[in-house]
């Protein structure tokens, strides 16, 4: 668990720290001019070894999942939040807010806590029938059990649609299904659907079409990142998920114990339907299981078809006849700029070619918030920006488990967050000391943490309250890890170079030259390395670089959705933890 301790540093100042994972306390001696600390007692036998030990965070997540006791259960996701944060892989950064620009013509457009926008019900008081949105660039699937991005979330609710959908308040309600009865115990769940649901091809959609995609989602060949999501269900450890079509209009699904988030599991992507005989009409689809959609005209359910598609530049997006809501559809076409250059993005907005744009230049933040320009939008998310190792990086070859997670965490204190915050972000983003944002419910009534300092493993203002004493820590772990220094910067012989992997974006590039220039302090050699959207999500998803920037928004309002996707098979373990 956290707990806090204190240690002299250089010239006897008293500085305190909190840890994670129930770290002993520090076993660091000080001199008048050194603080020496011993990497294997530091670390203690509560740490968790990420690559050889992870088999013990697996099994807590899986305990947690079945565990019925809500109060306990909580207690649970906070042990396993020590173990994640004990071996500073993650690092991070700042609490998520969201930041886009909308014309004040365009209204009906929302978002749900999560980050997912909804365009179906948009109107346009200029009288246009097209929305004109940046929200990316070009998108890495658009097959929804295979996306694990923001945009991609967003363009998967634009052309499916599942058993459930959020409403304007951000509150999930049902979309192809009327409703569900659940049994006595909680775990029997059946979903009437409504009638006369069609495919965009004018085909019935029928329960059995469900039965298919979510088999489909957790079937090994089709490698979906969030196939843990079924990880709740009945049949799911045996590959079997016990869901079944009573008939045409009935599904029935049974989970392994009770879920309070079941609507926000049937309003997310990987739910989605797929069409069997579109999805294997594919001549590949055993081996690129999202081939079917990666070209315009695939079929879908949801208020819009994907009608054009020219890559790395645009999408259209028509209006489907057949959604089961079509007749609240007031726009006939979305029209997706894609590009990742903010400047571009900015430029083409403000000459009056986009209607909404997801995404703003960090210089040109102030203007907008000191001119209070109505166009601009800022709102909260539940979602952290952080930062992450490999933990198989060959930075940490020859180095201990102890003597690596010292490393990584001299890191992490030499990052000046409140810099980020206060001249990157621009918009109260809030600088975290854990993973878990603020604010989450802690699934048993209460809130995860509620308070930004208190609650979290490090003070994360230290490197600006006491710049020496912080440095000087750091500069104790390195030598711990067996590096030397010489006049407080690496010494020649003992190097640290390594690779910070980004995507393009004005934003992201200059936390980056922020970071450099922080762990430049010590004599740390950062190099930035920008990739196009789909090549850094697959790059860091392999785990093909040393150090990345990342960051994760929920996906529903509760503290598992962010622990079970570091688990050694999640598809979204960047980190590589347990591999």
């Amino acid at each position: 668990m956290k707990k806090t301790f204190a240690i002299l540093m250089v010239l006897v100042v008293l500085c305190s720290y909190a840890f994670a994972g129930g770290a002993k306390e520090s076993t660091a001696k000080t001199t008048a001019q050194t603080l020496v600390i011993n990497a294997e007692e530091y670390k203690g036998s509560d740490y968790v070894d990420p690559i050889k030990g992870w088999a013990k965070y697996d099994a807590l997540i899986a305990s947690i999942k079945s565990e019925t006791d809500t109060a306990k259960r909580t207690q649970m996701m906070h042990e396993a939040e020590d173990i994640l944060m004990s071996n500073w892989c993650v690092i991070p950064i700042y609490y998520y807010n969201d930041l886009y620009m909308q014309k004040s013509y365009v209204s009906g457009v929302y978002s749900n806590p999560f980050a997912t926008k909804f365009f179906q019900y948009a109107t346009m008081a200029n009288g246009s029938k097209t929305l004109r949105i940046n929200l990316a660039s070009e998108p890495d699937y658009l097959d929804p059990a295979l996306n694990s991005s923001v945009d991609g979330a967003c363009l998967a609710s634009a052309s499916f649609a599942g058993l459930y959908t959020y409403n304007s308040k951000g509150v999930t309600a049902p979309a192809l299904a009327e409703g569900y009865t659940v049994s006595a115990d909680g775990l029997t769940y059946t979903v009437t659907l409504k009638k006369n649901l069609r495919w965009s091809d004018g085909s019935a959609l029928t329960a059995e079409d469900f039965v298919y995609s979510w088999k489909r989602a957790v079937d090994p060949l089709t490698a979906a990142d969030y196939e843990y999501m079924f990880s709740g269900f009945d049949g799911y450890d045996s590959g079997n998920l016990n869901v079944k079509a009573l008939n045409a209009y009935t599904l029935q699904f049974k989970l392994s114990a009770p879920c309070a988030y079941i609507e926000d599991l049937m309003a997310f992507p990987t739910f989605f339907p797929v069409k069997k005989s579109a999805v294997e009409s594919y001549k590949d689809w055993k081996t690129s299981p999202g081939g079917w959609c990666q070209e315009a005209g695939f079929v879908s359910n949801g208020p819009f078809v994907c009608t054009a598609w020219n890559h790395d530049v645009s999408m259209t997006y028509t209006k489907n006849p057949y959604y089961w809501d079509a007749a609240n559809v007031k726009l006939e076409k979305l029209e997706f700029m894609l590009s990742a250059d903010d400047n571009a993005i900015y430029a083409a907005y403000n000459a009056g070619n986009l209607d909404l744009a997801d995404s703003v230049p960090t210089d040109a933040v102030a203007g907008l918030i000191e001119s209070k320009n109505p166009e601009f939008h800022v709102v909260d998310e539940l979602g952290t920006y952080y930062v992450a190792f490999n933990a198989k990086s060959s930075l940490f070859a020859g180095k201990t488990p102890a003597q690596a997670a010292c490393i990584r965490e001299a890191f992490s204190i030499l990052i000046d967050r409140d810099y980020i915050c206060e001249n990157i972000g621009q918009t109260g983003q809030v600088a975290a000391n854990a993973y878990i944002p603020l604010g989450m419910a802690d699934g048993n009534g209460g809130i995860f943490k509620s308070e930004a300092t208190a609650q979290g493993y490090y003070d994360p203002y230290a490197i600006n309250k006491d710049p020496e004493g912080t440095i000087a820590k750091a500069i104790a772990l390195l030598k711990a890890a067996g590096y030397e220094f010489e006049n407080g910067k690496l010494s020649s012989k003992t190097p640290i170079s390594l690779t910070y992997l980004t995507n393009t974006s004005s934003g992201h590039i200059a936390i980056a030259e922020s970071i450099q220039q922080d762990l430049a302090s010590v004599g740390i050699n950062l190099s930035i390395q920008e990739r196009d959207w789909n090549v850094f999500l697959e790059e860091r998803k392999q785990g093909n670089f040393d150090f990345a920037r990342e960051g994760w928004i929920a996906d529903f309002n509760d503290p598992i959705n962010m622990l079970e996707m570091w688990t050694t098979t999640s598809g979204n373990n960047d980190c590589q933890f347990g591999r």
